[in-house]
């Protein structure tokens, strides 16, 4: 069975890529917990993310963004000292004023509409033949790093956005030749 290459042999990378990366998410609350998660992850592996992910989960009351937007410096100075998770004094700021971000648009309309929107609700269908085709961000994620920040969102870059588009399957980045392009694929319908 053939996989993208950057799902390696480790076991919990195996199953993120078998089971979750790329499959379409559409729950607003799910969608803001992915992008802080990629916001952690700058300058640091996936691997590292995933690995802690269950403690993040924790850290943050279950990546509910209604919680943690009325968290202050208390619940900064426990975060830093947890040693669960990233302890990045910039990124677990960023969390706190992202999820007050994320109230403005999900009472706008919605957090997914405001992401699926730009793609009119279907996810892009790459065709890449090998991984060093694919891109490390796009215009379309530009332009949605450029509109997050101008909501007020911190910790998303162009490059950043587009791990995240990946991840939530915004787009379909499953090379080919990966046995879950398809599969992928097939859940857009």
């Amino acid at each position: 069975m053939q996989r993208c290459a950057w799902a390696g042999e480790e076991p919990i990378y195996v199953e993120y890529h078998d089971t979750e990366w790329g499959v379409p998410e559409y729950d607003s609350r799910a969608l803001w917990e992915k992008l802080i998660l990629d916001g952690f992850q700058a300058g640091l592996s996936w691997i590292t993310i995933l690995k802690k992910r269950d403690n993040f989960r924790a850290a943050f009351a279950g990546f509910d963004p209604n919680v943690v937007a009325t968290w202050g410096e208390a619940e900064v100075a426990r975060l830093l000292a947890d040693p669960g998770i990233i302890r990045h004094r910039g990124k677990i700021e960023a969390t706190i004023s992202n999820a007050r971000a994320w109230q403005q648009i999900e009472a706008a309309g919605g957090f997914d509409r405001f992401l699926w929107d730009r793609v009119g609700g279907q996810p892009i269908q790459n065709r890449w033949a090998s991984k060093a085709e694919v891109p490390a961000f796009t215009p379309l994620s530009e332009q949605i790093s450029k509109d997050l920040k101008r909501a007020g969102f911190r910790f998303c870059g162009p490059t950043i956005v587009y791990a995240f588009m990946q991840a939530v399957g915004i787009v379909n980045d499953h090379v080919t030749t990966c046995h879950r392009h398809a599969e992928v694929a097939r859940l857009a319908g």
